[in-house]
């Protein structure tokens, strides 16, 4: 059974109605009650919280098997996000760099991902309803993304996260820096404040510019990535923000500890390349199963996570790898 790209078929509304429900109570019940005033995110809050995320989202990937009875839609969404989970490590990573980049403050590190994951459940709704109408126009616009996603795969085998950082010579920043007056100090988290008349903004706001373009970023290659898993908007669109939302989270369990997974950038790269050259032996007419997809992205993960523990880094090792 295909999942209608009608919103209006009943099924797809009630689940899209689950799903907006729980986009809502999260953003009311983050920001206005659990974190009204600024505070450092312990360890321990940010593993209940991504254990209460990855429930969430398999809960919501058991309820389409229920509402439509087909294991291959329930597979398609698992997969999906298994996928963005994973690629979401590498922006983890970038974003820590931004916020020491910027001294930002333990305590604002809450806020600033929160409307980071605002910020990004909107620009991925434009970014995914885009492409499958672009994909549904142009089926062979598939074959682009899988060359660039194999290209995007070597590259970042071959490269350091921190090598493509250089927040100056962002572009958005620079634009900031020219046309916007920008104070020194955080303001106690403020991002606009009024001097008289005038509106200055605060550093806190550049960090924010800076954290959504470099998702927008990333979003290039997450995006046709999960294309390749499928071509439903509504699967494509709810397992996306179900890892983005279990994003804050992760990043406050990993970021003491992101860089002892020194091999998941090598697992991350595998994974994409993986995924890419799915799309071009479509071309070929060789299609890989949804099972097979899951297993192999999933079992890539997890392997590349072990491996990080169990092997221990050494320089030459790291050179070599």
């Amino acid at each position: 059974m295909i999942l209608s790209t009608n919103i209006f078929d009943n099924t797809e509304f009630l689940l899209y109605a689950i799903f907006g429900i729980v986009i809502i109570i999260f953003l009311i019940f983050d920001l206005g009650f659990f974190n009204k005033d600024a505070k450092k995110v312990s360890l321990k809050a940010a593993s209940y919280q991504s254990v209460f995320w990855v429930v969430i989202s398999v809960a919501f990937g058991f309820l389409i098997y229920k509402f439509y009875d087909d294991t291959v839609l329930m597979l398609e969404f698992f997969s999906a996000y298994v996928a963005e989970y994973a690629l979401s490590v590498d922006n983890i990573f970038v974003i820590l760099l931004i916020l020491r980049y910027f001294k930002v403050k333990e305590t604002y590190y809450h806020k600033i991902l929160f409307w980071g994951v605002l910020g990004a459940i909107i620009f991925r709704a434009i970014f995914i309803f885009l492409g499958a109408f672009l994909v549904e126009q142009f089926h062979w616009i598939l074959y682009i993304f899988g060359a660039f996603l194999v290209y995007s795969g070597i590259k970042i085998f071959f490269q350091k996260a921190e090598d493509d950082l250089d927040p100056e010579k962002n572009v958005v920043i620079q634009f900031a820096r020219k046309h916007l007056k920008i104070t020194k100090g955080d303001f106690n988290g403020k991002f606009i404040i009024k001097r008289g008349k005038k509106y200055l903004f605060t550093p806190l706001f550049l960090v924010i510019l800076l954290v959504e373009s470099t998702d927008l970023i990333f979003a290039v290659d997450s995006i046709p990535a999960v294309f390749a898993i499928s071509q439903n908007e509504f699967i494509l669109y709810t397992s996306n923000i179900f890892a983005i939302l279990g994003l804050r989270a992760k990043f406050f369990l990993l970021a003491g500890i992101i860089d002892k997974f020194y091999l998941l950038q090598k697992g991350l790269s595998f994974i994409l390349i993986f995924i890419g050259g799915k799309m071009l032996l479509e071309i070929f007419n060789i299609h890989i199963s949804t099972l097979v997809s899951f297993s192999i992205i999933f079992s890539t993960l997890l392997l590349s996570i072990l491996l990080s523990l169990v092997i221990p880094q050494r320089k030459n090792f790291k050179d070599l790898v």
